[in-house]
């Protein structure tokens, strides 16, 4: 895995603390945790910070999470580095998340990654409207699916060039899109439907 660094200081926001509703959720949060192990519960709460911060987590965000917790400030540090689901660059309003491990390159993820250079640029460029980021990504755990692509917090399949610029069409658009298989299939049931268990008992 490579070194993931901080966004740079021009880009970090000067502080951050939880909303009003945010607040009362953590505090609610690390409840869950046996008494001396309130600091378990930093990745839901790096987690929640980022959410609040419109999809990444700058350096003031860690901090506030630490001081929260009574952690040291690297220790917070550590796991959001550590950890690809926290952001530490801006992201667009949708974060494309492309996999682009063997079985999605096998069944044409590579299309799929020309689209996002072409839409959108290289990875972790934001798109001058503010919209559209990505980035390649390990294993989504779809793969008889693939390829694939998670965006924000739901997961497109079987995608082809096509299909996938037209689901970055309408999220432009502000048009709903469908999540899941974007072919003739059930979840991950076979195309075509059931080819086993078809008589009846």
């Amino acid at each position: 895995m490579s070194v993931r660094r901080l966004a740079p200081p021009e880009m970090q926001p000067k502080d951050f603390s939880f909303s009003k509703d945010n607040l009362a959720w953590a505090k609610k949060e690390i409840t869950k945790y046996p008494e001396g192990r309130q600091q378990s519960a930093i990745i839901p709460l790096l987690w929640r910070a980022q959410e609040q911060h419109g999809g990444w987590l700058p350096e003031a965000a860690i901090r506030h999470v630490s001081d929260f917790l009574g952690m040291a400030h690297i220790r917070a540090l550590e796991v959001a580095t550590f950890y690809t689901m926290f952001n530490l660059w801006p992201v667009g309003k949708f974060q494309v998340q492309l996999c682009g491990t063997t079985p999605c390159r096998l069944r044409g993820a590579d299309d799929l990654e020309k689209v996002c250079r072409k839409r959108i640029g290289d990875q972790g460029e934001v798109t001058k409207d503010g919209k559209f980021s990505w980035v390649e990504v390990e294993c989504l755990g779809a793969c008889v699916n693939a390829p694939m692509a998670q965006i924000n917090y739901d997961y497109y399949e079987d995608l082809t060039s096509e299909s996938f610029g037209k689901i970055l069409d309408n999220l432009a658009a502000g048009k709903k899109v469908k999540p899941g298989p974007q072919i003739d299939r059930q979840l991950s049931a076979p195309v075509g439907g059931a080819t086993t268990l078809k008589e009846k008992a």
